[in-house]
């Protein structure tokens, strides 16, 4: 049963027994109703206490449901029910309570918490408001400020934070014995129920700094800004009333598309792991050699050692070996600035990774990660290398991001143990992890991979091998067609600002000039000699890049950045582009934010879809998740091909079509998207595994 009563003399024990995680579905709420009504006529009884499994309370409501009609008995009715029922409970927090979790716990008179219970109402993440009263009940606990900053950020608290604030009443070892223990001996019907204390202070100050934090930290999102006015509510409207807004407002926002889109996401996110059909046991990976110690080199190193593994860093020569050195130590440094570890825990930790010139003395790894310069010589050369010095079980792992693997593979006697391995920068921080099959990649290479990655606690995608893979193939057409929308009338800020707007993190002119020009210059100039001479071709950032304008490394990109500061608009720059129009014999023209939205968001689309086509990716979400959590795609409209579904196949057909007359290389539609047009299917259904 997913809900379990037992009696301990004058005490009954209520425990939530959902695996794996509680949530609140409706074998729950069924669960406590009985419970109520079992309980409500024990005149002998003196207090329940409410708690959960041994590891967690309730980790929120079932969002499996959200798509359905509510069902009854719906949480509200359970927690008024709770909060009036003749005996009074006390929440026993056995490790997370969220959402769902949290809002039943404050129906209780008191909450106790384990030391590591975490705590707090993330709904916001999900696009919705609490739903159950949570954001009327919590500032009548804490207060105005702490309950904006608590619901309109998403906050999961930790127990000693939720102490200090005044959400939990104890944090004890055991929080079932000590929950009994205070049922036994206090008066808990004494302490009057939330939704019966007065309306909290007014606080508009609060209010509105909370609405500005998350009109920036959460851009375009409706639900913050919703919970934000839900919880200034408690200040100003009756418990019952307010109540009456908060639900409307959540039934609402769970059928709004940004809810469907954040649900996606979040189930895409938890489905991100090895695929079924690879059924090999992995390498047990305990020591792993990086080659190369640049930016990316050393992030890889300091997120490989803070997992646990031991790690050997490979460089060239002495001074490379200094220059890797020190990029190590750099994000020691930056974790000691942030609180995350001590200064004597850094120097231990950087001391355990081992500084190497030259593959003598490597040691006995049972994983390799190549990150050297993106060159294909160079990385042949040091594969060939390593399959002469690393032992026969060893898997070999480029972090190449756009050359093939194959060919790389085919370098060594050991294809079946060769892989892409694309971390993003920095590796320590971003989630996304790329994982390239190659032809010959075996299953035990591939979950050798996933174990990896899952121990880095990356999100990982399979790929297939195609210049770019997933995410930068996308972003080499999206680039493209923001180059051609520049050349023809817009200019580079103009296109930022228009998919910034649009969600993205930053504009794809801020991302260039943060990375450098170079790097994309460098791998045009590779692909120039098999580049179709019939392919629009914009050559401003090739300019550019010859004539120093590096980005913000240098001072000047697509902007400029006086004194290494923030980025201005260069005048100067109009001109070239005005210039290089010229030259192309190109009448610039109007060009609409919206036209700037709907091309580059069509271009992504368009090769997204080729990529699932091909069985480059094995899923929509894959491609969704890749573009989320590597390339700034705004959370909110779940990835590319989500966003694909929202508009329906047959409406981008027909725009892709009308684009197609113009550019028809560039605007082929993908055979995906003609299939779902004339189906009416949907991306998200379409599996190539």
């Amino acid at each position: 049963m997913a809900v379990t009563v037992a009696r301990e003399g004058s005490i009954a024990i209520v425990r939530l027994d959902n695996p794996p995680v509680n949530a609140i579905g409706l074998s729950v709420r069924q669960g406590l109703m009985r419970a109520l009504e079992e309980l409500a006529d024990a005149a002998d009884l003196r207090a329940v206490v409410l708690t959960g499994s041994d590891t967690i309370f309730a980790a929120g409501a079932d969002a499996r449901e959200f798509d359905a009609d509510p069902v009854a008995p719906h949480l509200p009715d359970i927690l008024d029910a709770i909060e009036n029922a003749p005996q009074p409970w006390i929440a026993a927090l056995t490790g997370a309570a969220l959402g769902g979790g949290c809002e039943l716990a404050l129906a209780c008179r008191k909450r106790i918490a384990g030391p590591k219970s975490t705590i707090g109402l993330p709904e916001v993440t999900l696009g919705v408001v609490p739903g159950a009263g949570g954001t009327q009940r919590l500032p009548r606990l804490v207060s105005l400020a702490p309950a904006l900053d608590i619901i309109a950020n998403g906050r999961t608290l930790k127990a000693n934070e939720a102490l200090d604030v005044g959400l939990i009443d104890e944090i004890a070892e055991d929080p079932l014995v000590r929950a009994r223990q205070i049922a036994e001996s206090e008066d808990l019907s004494a302490i009057l129920p939330l939704s019966q204390r007065p309306q909290v202070a007014d606080d508009q100050a609060a209010v509105d700094a909370a609405k500005e934090r998350a009109a920036k930290r959460m851009r375009g999102q409706d639900a913050p800004q919703r919970a934000i006015e839900l919880v200034a509510l408690s200040s100003s409207m009756p418990f019952a009333q307010a109540m009456l807004e908060e639900r409307q407002t959540f039934l609402t926002l769970r059928q709004g598309a940004q809810a469907k889109a954040l649900r996606h996401v979040f189930f895409a996110e938890r489905g991100a792991k090895k695929p079924a059909w690879v059924e090999a046991q992995p390498v047990d990976v305990k020591t792993v050699v990086v080659i190369g110690g640049g930016t990316m080199g050393a992030s890889i190193a300091y997120a490989l050692d803070s997992a646990g593994h031991g790690v050997a860093l490979v460089e060239t020569d002495a001074d490379a070996k200094e220059r890797a050195s020190h990029n190590v130590g750099r994000l020691f440094k930056d974790a000691v600035k942030r609180g995350l570890m001590s200064e004597a825990d850094a120097a231990k930790r950087q001391e355990r990774i081992q500084l190497l010139v030259g593959y003598d003395g490597l040691p006995e790894a049972e994983l390799v990660i190549e990150a050297a310069f993106e060159s294909i010589e160079v990385k042949r050369e040091i594969f060939s290398t390593l399959d002469r010095v690393m032992p026969a079980h060893a898997v070999l792992a480029t972090n190449t991001s756009y050359l093939d693997v194959n060919e790389i593979a085919a370098s060594t006697s050991r294809p079946e143990r060769v892989l892409g391995l694309h971390f993003f920068s920095p590796a320590h921080i971003m989630k996304l992890l790329e994982i390239v099959r190659a032809d010959r990649t075996s299953q035990e290479a591939l979950a050798t991979g996933f174990a990896v990655g899952a121990k880095l606690r990356k999100i990982p995608v399979l790929a297939g091998v195609c210049d770019g893979f997933i995410g930068n193939r996308i972003l080499f057409r999206y680039r493209e067609e923001a180059d051609i929308l520049m050349m023809d009338g817009s200019l580079p800020w103009l296109i930022d600002e228009a998919m910034v707007d649009f969600g993205m993190a930053m504009g794809p002119y801020e991302v260039q000039d943060l990375s450098g020009l170079d790097i994309s210059y460098a791998q045009r100039k590779r692909r120039a000699p098999t580049r179709d001479p019939n392919r629009r071709y914009i050559p401003i950032a090739d300019r550019m890049v010859e004539e120093g304008r590096l980005g913000k490394k240098v001072g000047v990109g697509w902007y400029r950045y006086p004194g290494g500061g923030g980025s201005v608009v260069d005048p100067l720059l109009e001109d070239l582009i005005t210039e290089e129009a010229h030259f192309a014999k190109v009448t610039r023209r109007d060009v609409s934010t919206a036209e700037i939205r709907e091309r580059l968001m069509l271009a992504m689309i368009n090769e997204a879809a080729d990529i699932l086509h091909q069985g480059i990716a094995e899923k929509a979400a894959d491609i969704d998740l890749v573009m989320i959590h590597g390339y700034g795609f705004p959370r909110w409209r779940g990835g590319p091909l989500h966003y694909a579904d929202t508009l329906g196949a047959a409406a981008i057909l027909a725009r892709i079509e009308e684009f197609e007359k113009q550019g028809p290389i560039m605007w082929k539609p993908s055979p995906l998207i003609r299939e779902l047009a004339e189906t009416g299917g949907r991306f998200a259904d379409v599996k190539r595994g």
